[in-house]
This record gives structure tokens, sequence and C-alpha cells, in this order.
């Protein structure tokens, strides 16, 4: 009955891409970016909860770049896969840091849900209408340079 709706898949990728890049850009990476080193340290703090108490400061700045950069990648469609991998490693580490100070599945589920949604980009790709699909014929650009 809704079939006629496969042929705007591609359309449903963009549109996750474009809206989701953009919030990772604008409310997540750059605020954390530009905040500089003193926000980056204290982001990176939690990476101990995986055993990981070196160099918080470069971590915290790993994780703003990862949004930033990431929400660039997935707005341009390049690259996405490595882009939504990145995304989605740094909301398991947000979300293990809210359930670790205690604000339980309700304090964790942003970054839960957003990190599903990255997961599945990862298996679906940019799609049709990106940077990946234009250069490298719908592979990603790690699989074409490999």
């Amino acid at each position: 009955m809704i079939g006629f709706l496969d042929r705007y898949r591609d359309h449903g990728l963009l549109l996750a891409r474009v809206g989701l890049g953009l919030m990772m850009i604008l409310a997540h990476g750059a605020p954390k970016l530009f905040a500089g080193p003193e926000l980056w340290e204290k982001i990176g703090g939690s990476m101990a909860h995986f055993g990981i108490h070196f160099a918080p400061t470069f971590w915290g700045f790993c994780a703003a770049l990862a949004e930033f950069g990431g929400g660039i990648a997935l707005i341009l469609g390049l690259a996405v896969r490595p882009a939504s991998a990145s995304l989605a490693f740094t909301m398991l580490v947000a979300a293990v840091m809210h359930l670790a100070a205690g604000e339980g599945l309700k304090g964790a589920s942003h970054p839960i849900e957003i990190g599903v949604v990255f997961l599945a980009l990862i298996l679906a790709g940019g799609g049709r209408f990106s940077l990946d699909a234009k250069l490298f014929g719908g592979r990603s650009a790690t699989t074409a340079l490999a």
C-alpha cells in the first residue's frame, strides 16, 4: 500500500543526514569545539569510565571534533560511514557518562537514541544524494580507497 515510498529512500537518507549533521554542528560540536581546553578536559574525563585516565583534554577535543567534523561530513555525504562510526562511539561514551552519573536510562536516552541512528547510517551509507555516491560510485570513501 505504501510501497511507493520506496522510491524516496535516498531522500530519507538525505533528510536524516542533513538534519542530524546540522544539529551535531550547531547544538553539540561547535559549542564544545570553540569552548576550548577547559571544557575539553571535562568532557574527556568521561574516558575514565573506560579505564583511560590520560590526556582528558585530547579526548575531549576528539569528541568535539567528531561532533563538528562528523556533522559536516554527514551534511556533505562524504565518508558517511567513518563519520557515523566516530559519532556512534562518541554517543557511547556520552551514554556511559550519563549512566555513571546516576541519571539512569532517562538521562542517557538521547545519546543512546542518536547512537542507534549513527549505527543505522553505518549500515545504510550516505545514499544516492551524497558525495560518496558522486565521487566513489555509491561506495564509501574508505571502501573506494581500500
